[in-house]
């Protein structure tokens, strides 16, 4: 304890292993003792590896439990491999919709039949053996199911285009804008030879089970597709027959002696079967209408050969006196009015020309010679007409036999030329 004469005086301190004595309140003295602090934390010796080594190292946060649930991590897989798959899809439809629309291999038109019931696969193969297209089978079939067309694909024979696209042929198919073969027949057929012309197509198909009535019909011009059954083709006939028939019998002249539209057709296939010249329908059909109304036989040579050959086939000689007077249903030298049933399948023209005749007093026709006929009204003008008639088929007659005549004067010896032959003398 300092008594009191003794000075103040300041205890003794030690810091850092320095012994510091009478610090001076000025601060002085820790200003000193800052730079011994700076001086001693400078010539700390340390090794090159610790002065390498960071003062500071922060604790690394953890991950959130969320972060490593399964769930996220799963999540995370499917929303990258969706990124990928559209990436994949939109580069796949534009390559695809390029090569679905690219110009094909086709030269020229190329028409290639595309049999039933053939699968997607099949169809490419064969479209692409034929030269049609020339994309592999999964471009043709992604394009049929990106037109939504798989049901609507129809088969038959197509036409396809010069350079046709994989888009060109599918919407060809899908219209099913199928070749249309042109089969015709004739007008003045009966309903034999008529089936006979569908028999010998190559376009159609299937058999007939039975020949139509005869006149029922309509001649003309069908466009069928390849394989197209001819029953069906029969029926398209019978059809537009009846439809034709029944228009015309609406639009008939009042004055026909005429009943039903069944003896329309039969007197329209005699006018067939008299002329082939389209002038000479109506005044044919007035003849035969006129004879009608005056009770008159028709007297028509078509009506006595369908009566002995009931339209099979041909007659192979000319009509004779005693096939003129035999009696049959149809011929028209024996019985009265009209026959029983048509002799032909008719066409428009003549069924027209039985509906509205020409407005004549004409009785009878022949022919002329010249491919067509003489008309009159009065028996010994037509006398007079056949006689004419006579005259030009004795004239062709005697040409015939020159003309026969002509090879054996050319081949006879020198100096004979032209002798005629003896007469034979006839027997006692």
């Amino acid at each position: 304890m300092p008594g009191p004469s003794t000075p103040y005086s300041v205890p003794e301190r030690i810091v850092l292993g320095v012994v510091e004595t009478n610090p001076s309140r000025s601060g002085r003295q820790t200003e000193g003792i800052g730079t011994l602090l700076m001086e001693q934390k400078r010539i700390t010796p340390r090794s090159p590896r610790a002065a390498l080594e960071p003062e500071h190292v922060s604790v690394p946060t953890r991950r959130s439990g969320r972060a490593r649930s399964p769930i996220v991590i799963v999540g995370n897989a499917i929303f990258t491999l969706l990124i990928l798959l559209v990436l994949a899809g939109g580069a796949a439809f534009v390559v695809g919709k390029s090569r679905f629309e690219a110009a094909g291999p086709l030269e020229e038109d190329k028409v290639v039949n595309i049999p039933p019931r053939m699968g997607l696969i099949e169809i490419a193969e064969l479209l692409r053996h034929e030269g049609v297209i020339n994309e592999n089978n999964a471009i043709f079939v992604g394009s049929v199911f990106a037109l939504k067309a798989r049901s609507e694909l129809k088969f038959g024979e197509y036409n396809f285009a010069k350079h046709a696209s994989v888009r060109d042929v599918l919407e060809t198919m899908v219209e099913g804008k199928v070749v249309q073969h042109p089969i015709t027949v004739p007008e003045g057929l009966t309903s034999e030879q008529t089936v006979q012309i569908l028999v010998d197509s190559d376009v159609l198909s299937g058999t007939v089970n039975t020949v139509p009535r005869e006149g029922s019909l309509l001649p003309g011009t069908y466009n069928e597709s390849r394989g197209a059954t001819r029953e069906q083709l029969i029926q398209r006939m019978q059809a537009a027959q009846q439809r034709l028939i029944k228009d015309i019998w609406e639009h008939r002249n009042p004055d026909l002696p005429l009943k039903t539209p069944e003896q329309l057709v039969v007197l329209a296939s005699i006018i067939e079967k008299e002329t082939g010249k389209p002038e000479e329908r109506t005044r044919v059909a007035a003849v035969f209408v006129n004879r009608l109304k005056q009770k008159m036989k028709l007297q028509s040579d078509p009506t006595i050969i369908y009566g002995l050959i009931f339209g099979k086939g041909k007659l192979d000689h000319p009509i004779t006196k005693s096939e003129k007077e035999q009696p049959t249903p149809y011929n028209t030298y024996v019985i009265d009015g009209l026959p029983p049933g048509p002799i032909t399948n008719p066409g428009r023209a003549s069924l027209e020309a039985a509906a509205n005749p020409a407005r004549t007093k004409e009785l009878y026709f022949v022919a002329d010679g010249t491919g067509g006929h003489s008309f009159s009204d009065s028996y010994d003008q037509h006398q007079k007409n056949v006689g004419r008639l006579r005259t030009i088929e004795q004239e062709a007659k005697d040409t015939s036999a020159e003309d026969a005549l002509a090879p054996a004067r050319a081949s006879a010896p020198p100096g004979r030329q032209g002798v005629p032959a003896p007469k034979r003398q006839p027997k006692p």
